[in-house]
């Protein structure tokens, strides 16, 4: 059997990235932009803000005061501007100069995950330690913090023992939520995704539109590396370390049938499904058996877009411009 109270939050704290990957994705995919960079956008918001502690963590051991608020704002504005970065030049590829999104999302993932491992391992050299990693334990500390205490049982465990970034992913998916369902802004950014070309013709700013909604999914990905490094890794980077997190939050736009609100429970069940392996006795005759489990995310993922394809509902189906680039001279 398993031990819930221990099996929750694991599985909650291995879904946080990919809810985080999720709701940038589904922003983006809601203006017609598919970002197949999001691994690569994860990757760099989590080197991004491992290089902004790590510099800060060696001016606190040359004399420099420790700052609480600095501990915490440091990585995350590095993080977020590094993601920025990324959006921006998504953007201005597929959006200015109309590059094909597939290509272009897979040449940023590869493009993200070299350019972490790159500076990664220079701070590994510049750390001067025998081990192929760093530890920002410091930094780790005030990003794993929990807001109450989780002293109080199995409740505290499952609910409480968690840092501020988990719950901040929660907040934002449900406004994201909130916002494309209930607000102006949401219906302008829907219209773009399902035809630019009526928007365009109803004065909505169809640049306008997918530079933001682009930009702004890259930056609440990066959060999601961001949060695997300093809270869910105990602040500790690896070269390759990140795992397919960033196509499994692809996965879960597909899996919550493009929905935010929906993805905080998917990512929960998801970041079960990716640790499951660990808590089902296999015995050594069949450890082979665990490399089937691994493949349950994606197994299920499979089965649902099966099954909404099936349904053919409109509600369940993805923007009708999804991938594709708007000319305005075609209007």
């Amino acid at each position: 059997m398993i031990d819930l109270v221990a099996f929750i939050p694991r599985a909650v704290g291995q879904g946080i990235p990919l809810l985080y990957g999720s709701t940038g994705e589904i922003i983006t995919q809601k203006s017609g932009n598919l970002n197949l960079g999001i691994p690569g956008v994860m990757y760099v918001g989590a080197i991004s803000g491992v290089i902004g502690s790590f510099f800060y963590e060696q001016a606190i051991r040359n004399g420099a005061t420790e700052n609480g608020f600095l501990m915490i704002a440091i990585p995350l504005l590095c993080s977020l501007v590094g993601s920025l970065l990324m959006g921006l030049l998504y953007s201005f590829l597929t959006i200015t100069l109309r590059a094909n999104q597939n290509v272009t999302g897979l040449a940023m993932t590869t493009f993200g995950v070299g350019f972490g491992n790159f500076f990664g391992g220079s701070l590994i050299k510049l750390s001067g330690l025998d081990v192929p990693s760093i530890a920002l334990t410091k930094t780790s500390t005030y990003f794993s913090k929990t807001i109450v205490s989780a002293d109080a049982g199995w409740f505290g465990k499952i609910f409480l023992s968690y840092g501020f970034l988990a719950y901040l992913a929660i907040i934002i998916a449900l406004v994201a939520s909130f916002v494309l369902k209930r607000t102006r802004v949401g219906l302008h950014l829907r219209a773009v995704g399902e035809s630019p070309t009526t928007a365009d013709a109803a004065g909505i700013s169809v640049t306008k539109y997918k530079y933001v909604a682009t930009c702004l999914g890259c930056m609440i990905a990066g959060l999601g590396g961001l949060y695997y490094i300093m809270d869910y890794a105990c602040g500790v980077w690896s070269n390759d370390g990140f795992g397919d997190r960033g196509w499994l939050a692809i996965a879960l736009v597909i899996f919550t049938i493009w929905r935010p609100n929906m993805s905080v429970l998917a990512s929960i069940l998801f970041g079960g499904l990716y640790i499951l392996y660990l808590y089902i006795p296999t015995g050594m005759d069949h450890m082979e058996y665990k490399e089937i489990y691994k493949m349950i995310p994606y197994i299920v993922t499979l089965v649902v877009l099966v099954i909404t394809s099936m349904r053919n509902k409109r509600e369940n189906q993805p923007p009708a411009s999804l991938g594709l680039s708007y000319f305005r001279e075609e209007r």
